[in-house]
């Protein structure tokens, strides 16, 4: 007998063994229970028992369904098998899909389907638990014989496996072993089946066609033709682009005969319902997959070499067998050509580019020349007989700028700061060539508003443009700063400036010259145009008329036009222009450019008025008798009750043969051409710096990569040159200390 085992038996135990001896054991003192040794054991026996683990799945994966589709087509079966399962084990298992067959390709929703091959079966590695579901492709050849055709189609090892299978014939008698044929449907000359089949069996299928007694008399076929033919002229060849739009009315063709124009060579053939060609000469038969249809469309590519200028004789591709055939044909040139036929083509009448089909301009790489509609005849296809000459080349420009705004700060110690703003129109230029005057440093390059790196080459700076094409894919700004160290200001003496020499043609360059306020600058020359010489509209640059390389503003009979600038000569946009005659009220607002046109004005004394809110209101006055005029405003800070009035006329645009034209712009232009005026060269309007030079004075004082002490105040000077292309800008001037 033993006592006191507490210690080493769990409570749960104890109570359990209590229960079971409590009418044989006797009971000792409390807290305490005494068993026999055989109880002790047997407790000991049943704490040390492991728990039962769970049952698991006998099998790691399973194929539940299987559903095939085979189609028997020239003399091959090809199969779409659709396997269902699940996987039940945790991780990668591999399940066996196939056997004793030929995949073509194995996938499992949008991606491929790992397989792995064991002998004769192929394994996919699928990851679980979780469901699955496969797509298999399977070929195999038709066997042959004599009204007999079979093959063996293999079966995944599925709990249900279904089938359908669609072969030729409408009498077809087909048959499956081991399987069951549900259900047996003809059209079309084909016949459908439904089957069941034994799941992991290869399943045995074979067919003969049944001989009726019923003979089907074919129909006659009947079909119309639209032939589009695009011919394009290249440098040494001549290419026929043909769309063939066939229309049935009558029967079920499979083969249609194309007879093709002589001396072209096939290089291609499409269609939608093209099964395949065979060409015999200067014909080409095209077999369709589904002659049932009503439409076919084919696409011909014919080539043949050609050199030079040469004579266009060429016929178009022909359905013989169609009951009437209508055709169009446009032909593009590749390079610069000239094209000219006689007024009547035989056969042809001569149509509008515009009217060409959109099947056929959509295919034009380049502007079509001509065009022409036909309808066969009983003569067969008309020919088109055209001369083609070909011209040399011309050069073009690869990259254009409309305007160039360079703004130029002096300091007392010879150093200058400029920078250049171009508006460039690029096509094909990879960069932009500027040649620095001697001794000039570049300092920073903007292109379309992102900073750029230039490269430096031996013959000037290289600045990268954007690739045509891109964004943006019109005009885009281009500008650059430099810095110039030259000769430091005497008491008094001579200076001459230079801008960078640009491969960019420019139609007009406008630069500002700011010189200190403690210097007194006059008697300029050099190869640029004192901007007071030239009217406000013009320096700008944004006109549609040029004389002499001057861009000038257009106007008609009854409009005023004219730019609104500040005090300093910036732009003021957004001003209210009004123009008061004969009891007319008319109001025109002033573009980013500062610039506006009211039209339709009568005759009789005219009071226009330019307005904006924190601006004195200037008004002009002057006797209107509907000639162009042009009205300028200068705005001054000011309180919107003042008022400026200016009674005096305004420069009158006279019209001439040639375009309206400035009269006191072409008077100015042919003066400093002649040289018979001097003094207009001799001194420039000393004007109050523009936003330009503010722009330039703030970037030098904390963002360009240079110290230099730009005076705060001075004078600005404007100069003009129109058409500027690879050359110098060129300002010289005598300076003396106020």
């Amino acid at each position: 007998m033993m006592r006191s085992l507490a210690p080493i038996i769990t409570v749960s135990v104890l109570v359990v063994a209590a229960a079971e001896g409590l009418a044989a054991q006797e009971r000792g003192p409390a807290g305490t229970v005494t068993l026999s040794r055989t109880d002790y054991d047997r407790l000991l026996d049943l704490a040390a028992r492991q728990p039962r683990p769970p049952d698991g799945a006998p099998l790691p994966a399973a194929l539940t369904r299987t559903d095939i589709r085979a189609r028997v087509n020239a003399g091959t079966v090809r199969a779409t098998m659709t396997v269902e399962g699940e996987v039940f084990h945790t991780g990668a298992v591999k399940v066996p899909l196939i056997s004793n067959a030929t995949l073509l390709d194995a996938r499992t929703g949008d991606r491929p389907l790992p397989l792995v091959a064991e002998g004769n079966a192929h394994v996919a590695v699928v990851t679980g638990p979780a469901t699955f579901s496969a797509t298999l492709d399977w070929g195999s050849a038709i066997t042959t014989a004599p009204g007999r055709g079979s093959f063996v189609l293999p079966v995944p090892p599925a709990g249900s496996a279904t089938a359908t299978f669609d072969v030729p014939g409408e009498q077809s008698d087909l048959r499956v072993s081991p399987g069951l044929v549900l259900r047996r449907t003809s059209a079309g000359g084909r016949t459908t089946i439904e089957a069941t089949l034994d799941p992991g069996t290869a399943t045995q299928v074979w067919w003969s066609a049944r001989e009726t007694n019923q003979t089907v008399v074919p129909r006659d076929v009947r079909m119309l033709a639209d032939v589009k033919t695009l011919i394009t002229i290249g440098d040494a060849d001549l290419r026929l682009l043909s769309l063939v739009d066939l229309t049935i009315v009558q029967g079920e063709p499979a083969q249609f005969d194309v007879q093709l124009p002589p001396g072209y060579e096939l290089a291609g053939v499409t269609g939608v319902s093209l099964d395949r060609s065979e060409q015999q000469g200067n014909r080409v038969s095209l077999f369709v997959s589904s002659p049932s249809r009503r439409r076919h469309q084919f696409l011909l590519n014919l080539e043949r070499s050609v050199s030079g200028s040469f004579r266009l004789q060429t016929a178009f591709p022909t359905v013989a067998a169609a009951q009437r055939e209508t055709g169009e044909v446009a032909i593009e040139g590749i390079g610069t050509l000239e094209v000219s036929s006689s007024a009547d083509v035989p056969g042809l009448r001569r149509m509008d580019v515009r009217e060409v089909d959109p099947a056929i301009s959509a295919a034009a790489r380049q502007a079509l020349l001509a065009a022409y509609r036909y309808q066969r005849g009983a003569s067969g296809v008309p020919t088109l007989s055209a001369a083609v000459t070909r011209f040399p080349e011309a050069a073009v420009l690869a990259a254009v700028a409309d305007r160039a705004i360079a703004t130029t700060l002096l300091t007392s110690q010879g150093r200058a700061l400029t920078e250049i703003s171009l508006v460039l129109r690029n096509r094909a230029q990879p960069f932009m060539r500027v040649v620095l005057p001697q001794g000039a440093t570049m300092l920073s390059v903007d292109v379309a508003g992102a900073a750029a790196k230039p490269a430096e080459g031996t013959d000037g700076m290289r600045i990268p443009l954007l690739r045509p094409g891109f964004r943006p894919d019109g005009p885009y700004k281009v500008s650059f700063v430099y810095l110039h160290s030259g000769q430091a200001f005497a008491r008094k003496g001579d200076m001459q400036m230079a801008l960078p020499r640009m491969d960019v043609p420019v139609s007009v360059v406008e630069w500002e010259l700011f010189v200190p306020d403690q210097y007194r600058a006059d008697r300029f020359s050099g190869s640029a145009i004192a901007a007071d010489l030239i009217a406000p509209d013009v320096a700008g640059g944004d006109s549609s008329l040029v004389i002499d390389g001057i861009a000038m503003r257009p106007l008609a009979a009854g409009q005023i036009a004219g730019r609104v600038i500040d005090a300093a000569g910036g732009v003021v946009p957004g001003a209210t222009i009004t123009a008061e005659v004969g009891g007319r009220r008319l109001t025109a607002i002033s573009d980013a450019e500062g610039r506006y046109v009211i039209s339709g004005l009568p005759t009789g004394p005219l009071v226009v008025t330019g307005q904006l809110d924190g601006f004195k209101t200037a008004r002009r006055s002057l006797a209107y008798d509907e000639r162009p005029r042009q009205v300028d405003f200068q705005l001054v800070v000011g309180a919107v009750s003042e008022t400026v009035s200016v009674a005096a006329d305004a420069p009158l645009i006279d019209m001439r043969a040639s375009g309206t034209q400035n009269t006191f712009v072409a008077n100015a232009v042919d003066n400093v051409r002649r040289g018979s005026e001097r003094e207009p060269r001799a001194r420039t309007q000393v004007a109050e710096p523009s936003v330009n030079v503010q722009s330039l004075q703030r970037r030098a004082a904390g963002v360009l990569p240079v110290r230099i002490d730009v005076p705060r105040a001075g004078s600005s000077h404007r100069f003009v040159k129109p058409l500027v292309v690879d050359e110098e800008t060129t300002v010289a001037f005598r300076y003396r200390r106020r």
